[in-house]
């Protein structure tokens, strides 16, 4: 894990892939990937089912990716989201195959290959950077100085004006990254989500919770009910 998060939100170092799950949670390329997910064919949701799958399932065949492309893909997905003390990075949970599959999918449905074209222009910049600075591929860099390079485009608001275009390729790329780990088994294994889980005793609503609700409760949900400020006396 790099010493900074790449995420641009958060500037603290370790921040948790929890903490970039709600970051990220609510961009607008998460959503359209949740809502194709509820509207996709069963040939649509296999391919959602993969990440996690065992080792007896049939090898993924690529549509997009061809072989440096996939190697960087691995590596810089990782980047973003590394293994941690309770869950598999982004590699394990099949967030690779995620992502071949939506650029197929999304070039077919729209007609362009738009997407697929600012993926892959942001891969070739990647190499294109290492070998500038570094005389190697960013795979065959070392982790700082893939770092050094992120650290360049993980943040938009900082970017230099000539990194514009690749700070919003990165984006993009880790809006993906991000939709496609927690659209896995290994990802929704990973969040703090109860449901569907039998539950033997109910104990009912935190008290210090259900206090807060019935404040609000009487400021008509409002928001918490404000003592009106005290007034001298004249």
């Amino acid at each position: 894990m790099p010493d900074k998060p790449l995420n641009e939100s958060s500037e603290s170092a370790g921040v948790s892939r929890r903490n970039l799950f709600h970051i990220l949670g609510s961009v607008p390329l998460a959503a359209a990937v949740a809502d194709a997910a509820v509207a996709a064919t069963p040939a649509d949701h296999a391919h959602m089912a993969h990440a996690g799958a065992s080792a007896t399932t049939l090898p993924f065949e690529r549509k997009v990716f061809d072989d440096h492309q996939w190697k960087q893909v691995h590596v810089l997905c990782d980047l973003i989201l590394p293994a941690d003390e309770k869950s598999g990075s982004a590699t394990q949970a099949g967030v690779p195959e995620f992502m071949d599959d939506w650029l197929a999918f999304r070039t077919e449905q729209d007609g362009n290959d738009r997407l697929k074209s600012e993926i892959f222009g942001g891969l070739m910049w990647l190499d294109r950077e290492a070998r500038e600075h570094f005389s190697k591929d960013f795979v065959d860099a070392s982790p700082d100085q893939q770092k050094q390079l992120l650290d360049r485009v993980a943040w938009p608001a900082r970017a230099a004006r000539e990194d514009k275009i690749w700070a919003a390729f990165f984006s993009q790329f880790r809006d993906l990254t991000v939709s496609g780990f927690f659209s896995s088994k290994v990802g929704v294994a990973d969040l703090p989500y109860l449901g569907n889980t039998a539950v033997a005793h109910w104990q009912g609503c935190d008290p210090k919770v259900w206090a807060v609700i019935e404040e609000r409760m009487k400021n008509g949900y409002q928001g918490l009910v404000k003592p009106k400020p005290k007034t001298s006396d004249t």
